[in-house]
């Protein structure tokens, strides 16, 4: 509903033909952003992630996107399995958990998880998967990227001590503590080059 006169935006306060939304009255560039706001609070953490804007604050204490801008996971997910052979032709299952049409998660399996002789490629493959997702999370849903969520999916990875994603883990796990704490959490044959 247009009003007939200009009048002051709720929203910015400038001189405006304004548009009512749910009691206030916006101007155009306003009102688009409400509507966002309402109906797509993941496209607004996005636009936040991609300028650089500290969702939870700015320097001067303003809140420049709103907290629960991004959109957190639902329990239930459509997904797409696909059915691929590696070049040993192992059959693999890959799974791919969509949101509003975009990948969001990816899973991969296979029948023989079993099997010992796969272990350490299944190792490396449920890291891969983790960390495409946490980034899939971060392109579609804004979720903010930290040292220690990487560090979380790495060690959920690992089957085995001293596997791949075991060793990643307790390398990255140094930088997430203080330095003078490293020398002491080496463990024997270790050492930092």
């Amino acid at each position: 509903m247009h009003s007939e006169d200009n009048d002051i935006c709720d929203g910015c306060g400038k001189s405006a033909l304004l548009q009512e939304m749910q009691g206030n009255e916006f101007c155009d560039s306003c009102s688009q952003l409400a509507r966002i706001i309402k109906t797509e609070p993941q496209l607004l953490r996005k636009i936040c992630t991609l300028t650089h804007s500290d969702p939870h604050g700015s320097a001067g204490g303003e809140q420049v996107c709103p907290a629960g801008a991004s959109l957190e996971l639902p329990d239930v997910l459509d997904a797409v399995r696909y059915r691929t052979r590696d070049r040993e032709l192992n059959t693999w299952y890959v799974s791919v958990s969509e949101l509003r049409g975009n990948p969001v998660e990816i899973f991969a399996s296979t029948a023989f998880d079993r099997d010992h002789h796969l272990q350490s490629r299944i190792s490396n493959l449920t890291t891969i998967t983790r960390l495409v997702s946490l980034v899939l999370r971060h392109v579609f849903l804004g979720e903010v990227l930290t040292l220690e969520k990487t560090i979380k999916q790495l060690h959920r990875s690992s089957r085995q001590k001293n596997d791949l994603p075991d060793m990643l883990t307790r390398v990255l796990s140094r930088y997430a503590r203080h330095p003078e704490k490293e020398a002491d959490d080496l463990e024997e044959g270790e050492q930092v080059l």
